[in-house]
């Protein structure tokens, strides 16, 4: 008889053990990308107990707390404990032993751990745990940082991947360039769990490297597939050929009719006094600029002529003069008397 006891109470134990291996399971959620939709698995099959109540328990970033969220019922379906959050949805099946949850927008506070809890007589409560982890992309750029031509090493530019979870990977494939330049890297981690990632590139800026392409890579399992950021290495710097020269004059109505800017040069059309005044030429780029100035001053162009015209009649009226005067021999008699 004490036989038969214990091989019941053996086989008891066995059958809450098993009980406990089927209905206590943990089912991790990842790969769901932020912003995407979350499929939270709730479901038990083989049991004939019946079902009162399914309960739905959270512990996240937002609520740290193990906290009751929602219930579902056979004849009330599902409700909201606590507030109500729309972005969840009962896709189960209460019949058929199925709390599957659906959670649409998933956001950063959304991460943490799920537990459905099964409600069963005479069998008691039967959980499932299901942790929640979310995949960031990141934000990918690359800034030139505007080396001009020297003979120091500088920073040519950064290339980021920010606010990626889990971290992603940069690199740089600088081809030919091998020890001219150098590549450092740094990461950044935030309270939201999220990591930046910035790596620079460095060399000396020569005229023989200004103009080469590189390339960041940026990898990791918040993306698709790699992503390549193609880069041309400038070297600024300020040369003759460069500028852009612009001119001023005041008054400024006179320059469509008495002025003409031909490029670099500045044509006077008319010389008249209503011009008189100071121009400035500004040649410029985006590392530098140069100024040079000329003073204009004309006299009235009416005067100018006539007098020019008066001296040059006169002095061929007193060379004509003169020839005649020494030619007829008067200039001698003159000075003999």
């Amino acid at each position: 008889m004490n036989v038969i006891v214990k091989l019941v109470f053996y086989l008891t134990q066995i059958w809450f053990f098993l009980c406990f291996m089927l209905f206590t399971a943990l089912h991790v959620i990842d790969g769901t990308v932020l912003g995407g939709t979350a499929i939270l698995p709730c479901h038990v099959t083989n049991i004939n107990d019946d079902l009162t109540q399914i309960t739905w328990q959270r512990k996240t970033r937002e609520n740290p707390h193990n906290d009751n969220f929602i219930t579902i019922q056979p004849r009330n379906g599902l409700q909201f404990v606590n507030g109500r959050d729309d972005r969840f949805k009962y896709i189960g099946n209460f019949n058929n032993r199925n709390g599957t949850l659906q959670l649409s927008n998933v956001a950063l506070k959304d991460e943490g751990s799920y537990t459905c809890i099964f409600t069963l007589f005479p069998s008691g409560n039967q959980k499932i745990e299901i942790p929640l982890n979310l995949l960031v992309p990141p934000f990918t750029s690359v800034m030139d940082n505007l080396p001009t031509l020297g003979t120091e090493e500088v920073l040519f530019a950064t290339c980021t991947a920010a606010g990626s979870k889990p971290p992603a990977e940069v690199r740089w494939l600088t081809d030919a360039l091998g020890d001219k330049v150098r590549t450092t890297k740094n990461s950044t981690q935030y309270d939201n769990g999220t990591t930046t990632t910035v790596s620079s590139l460095f060399g000396v800026p020569t005229r023989k490297i200004n103009g080469h392409q590189v390339q960041c890579v940026i990898s990791g399992d918040s993306l698709s597939a790699e992503e390549t950021l193609a880069f041309t290495i400038q070297v600024y710097s300020i040369s003759e050929d460069s500028f852009e020269c612009v001119t001023e004059a005041n008054p400024n109505s006179l320059l469509e009719s008495a002025v003409k800017v031909d490029g670099a040069n500045l044509q006077l059309l008319s010389l008249t006094s209503d011009l008189n005044g100071l121009y400035q030429c500004e040649a410029s780029n985006a590392y530098g600029s140069k100024h040079g100035q000329l003073y204009v001053h004309v006299t009235s162009g009416t005067c100018r002529v006539a007098w020019a015209l008066f001296l040059v009649l006169l002095s061929l009226n007193v060379g004509a003069a003169a020839w005649y005067f020494y030619k007829s021999g008067r200039f001698k008699r003159y000075f003999e008397q």
